[in-house]
C-alpha cells in the first residue's frame, strides 16, 4: 500500500467513489464516499442533496449506546418526519472490533432493526484507527449525528443520543427553512 503526500491511502482498490465530495462552503465540507454493493444500487452524494436538510447519523452495530438508544431514536425520526424532505444518511464507522464487523453482519443487523434510511460504511485506512469521515468530521465515537441545512452548512453535531424533543426541534427548524433563503 502507498500513501500520498499528505498520508492517505493510495490503493486502487480503495479509491472512493466520489472523493472529496463538497456539500458546504467551509472545508470541512467535503465527504468521500465509497459505495457499497446492493441490490438497488443508488449513488448518494452529499452535493447532490443541496438543498434538502441532511441528518447524517454514525453507528456501531456493536455499541451499546447505539442499539439502545440512537437506532430506535433514528426509526422514530424515519417515521415522524417521513413525508419531509428530510434525508437521513446511516454512517457505519468501525473504529474497534474490526473481526466483527462483516459486510453480511451489517446487511443482517440493518435487516433486523428495520432500518429503512441508506446506510453507508466509513472507509478504514491503515494510517489511523478511526475511519476516515469519522476522522474528517472529528467524531469522539459512537453514536454521533451532523444536521446539515438546505445551504450545506453543518447546523448541529453532536456525540451521544440527545432528547427527542430535542432533536425533533432542531430538525423541524431546519425543514422549516424555506428554499429560497438558501
Amino acid at each position: 500500500v502507498k500513501y500520498t503526500s499528505g498520508g492517505q491511502r493510495n490503493d486502487p482498490a480503495l479509491k472512493p467513489t466520489h472523493a472529496d465530495v463538497s456539500y458546504g462552503p467551509h472545508e470541512r465540507n467535503v465527504i468521500d464516499l465509497y459505495l457499497a454493493e446492493s441490490k438497488t444500487p443508488t449513488p448518494l452524494v452529499l452535493g447532490a442533496l443541496r438543498g434538502r436538510v441532511v441528518l447524517l447519523h454514525a453507528f456501531q452495530l456493536l455499541c451499546p449506546g447505539c442499539v439502545a438508544n440512537s437506532i430506535p431514536q433514528i426509526q422514530r425520526i424515519e417515521r415522524t418526519f417521513a413525508q419531509s424532505d428530510l434525508q437521513i444518511i446511516g454512517l457505519h464507522t468501525v473504529f474497534e472490533h474490526h473481526d466483527a464487523m462483516l459486510p453480511v453482519t451489517l446487511r443482517a443487523f440493518l435487516h433486523e432493526y428495520r432500518i429503512a434510511s441508506p446506510v453507508g460504511v466509513d472507509l478504514a485506512d491503515e494510517s489511523s484507527p478511526i475511519p476516515v469521515t469519522m476522522r474528517r468530521y472529528q467524531f469522539r465515537g459512537t453514536p454521533s449525528s451532523v444536521l446539515i441545512g438546505r445551504d450545506g452548512v453543518i447546523l448541529h453535531q453532536t456525540f451521544g443520543a440527545e432528547e427527542d424533543l430535542v432533536v425533533g426541534a432542531r430538525i423541524a427548524m431546519a425543514l422549516a427553512t424555506s428554499r429560497g433563503s438558501e
